[in-house]
């Protein structure tokens, strides 16, 4: 099998609803970014996976027609918020398969305001997840399921661990934080701890602050085997050293846990077999796009992904080890918190961020001497990417 590499990538800055580009529009330009950063030309592209979640049939087509009617493969990715990310992995597989040489993942959203409700009224969703809600907490059927079941998961880390609501702001100080440097984030305005907790109450202990919010977007990576990248000397390329794409289990569900139930055991085995594949450790990582859309679930997922030990967060957090001088720089893009989460471009973006901290292109959000990265993405319903990039 040929080992893959990610020559090249490209976004847009994300704005509100309302404030974008339609979708295709957005995506061309966000393709064009990562063709021109690769060097490559789109009619060299052999085959395409496209990820959204709001959106109609074939709108990949739509968006990728606008730049050459080629005759490619092209496959359309639903996999909620780890879309993006699910395109990237079905793109690796199909280089490390030889099936081709040079492919494209796409992703892009072009999101309505407010949170997302289901779309479909007469038909099953998510129904393992208010199964495992309503034995757990009860269950509101007027409220967005994302805020009752990431509020739950944040109101069980409190009562499990006694960890403080001025702990949950700071991860959100912290987004505001990187983000001002990262001129494709939504929110670049720095916070603080009193403003994230007076900031309007959503749900439960949710803030404002604490959720991310709803945001239009576009990103773009182009891979390539080993072959092209020798061929074509691409020397700028990263190298996918592990990826794994993971569901849910019964213990998702049956463990009385709103931590799981918002993916802590999908996320957690993904990593394993990430970490697996690329002979590496959470201690070896020295920088990480995580899936912060609400403050509770990048603690969710520093104890799944393997930063720190369960109940033992909030000293992490409070010491900084999760910025930069600490253990490990989280979200130096601002993470979805900052940046925005438009669903299906959030796992390649986060792509995006972490080659550019690999090259050693990220201006002043650079980590200093970043050699291996993580990505990790979650979408409830549902599913986790986690991808381990070097250098």
């Amino acid at each position: 099998m040929s080992q893959a590499y990610i020559a090249g990538v490209g976004m847009i800055p994300f704005l509100k609803p309302g404030k974008s580009e339609t979708y295709e529009k957005m995506a061309e330009a966000a393709v064009r970014a990562a063709l021109a950063d690769a060097g490559i030309d789109y009619s060299q592209i052999e085959e395409a996976a496209v990820g959204y979640t709001m959106g109609d049939s074939c709108n990949g087509q739509e968006a990728l027609y606008r730049l050459g009617l080629t005759g490619i493969p092209i496959v359309n990715v639903e996999n909620a918020c780890a879309s993006g990310s699910s395109a990237v992995y079905l793109m690796r597989r199909a280089v490390e398969s030889g099936d081709a040489d040079i492919a494209i993942a796409v992703g892009f959203e072009q999101m309505p305001q407010g949170s997302p409700m289901n779309s479909f009224a007469d038909r099953p969703m998510f129904s393992k997840i208010k199964e495992a809600t309503r034995a757990i907490q009860g269950w509101e059927e007027d409220t967005a399921i994302p805020l009752q079941v990431f509020g739950g998961a944040y109101n069980e880390l409190k009562r499990q661990y006694g960890y403080q609501d001025e702990t949950f702001a700071m991860l959100s100080v912290k987004s505001r934080a990187h983000a001002q440097h990262n001129p494709y984030a939504l929110f670049r305005e720095t916070t603080t701890v009193e403003a994230v907790l007076n900031s309007k109450p959503i749900w439960g202990p949710l803030t404002l602050f604490q959720c991310s919010p709803s945001t239009c977007g576009a990103a773009a990576a182009i891979i390539v085997s080993e072959r092209v990248k020798r061929r074509l000397g691409l020397d700028r390329a990263v190298r996918i050293a592990g990826q794994a794409l993971a569901t849910d289990v019964d213990e998702s569900f049956s463990s009385m846990s709103m931590c799981d139930v918002v993916g802590a055991k999908v996320s957690a085995r993904a990593a394993a077999k990430a970490f697996d594949l690329a002979s590496v450790g959470p201690e070896d990582v020295d920088v990480v796009e995580l899936h912060d859309c609400f403050t509770p679930n990048e603690i969710v997922c520093y104890e799944a992904l393997g930063f720190t030990k369960p109940g033992e967060s909030e000293k992490f957090i409070v010491e900084k080890q999760n910025t930069y001088g600490g253990r490990v720089v989280v979200n130096p893009s601002g993470g979805l918190l900052s940046k925005g989460h438009p669903i299906g471009a959030t796992g390649i973006a986060q792509m995006c961020e972490l080659v550019w901290q690999l090259r050693g292109e990220a201006g002043k959000r650079q980590v200093e001497g970043a050699r291996v990265a993580m990505q990790h993405n979650v979408g409830l319903g549902g599913a986790s990417v986690v991808t381990i990039l070097r250098k």
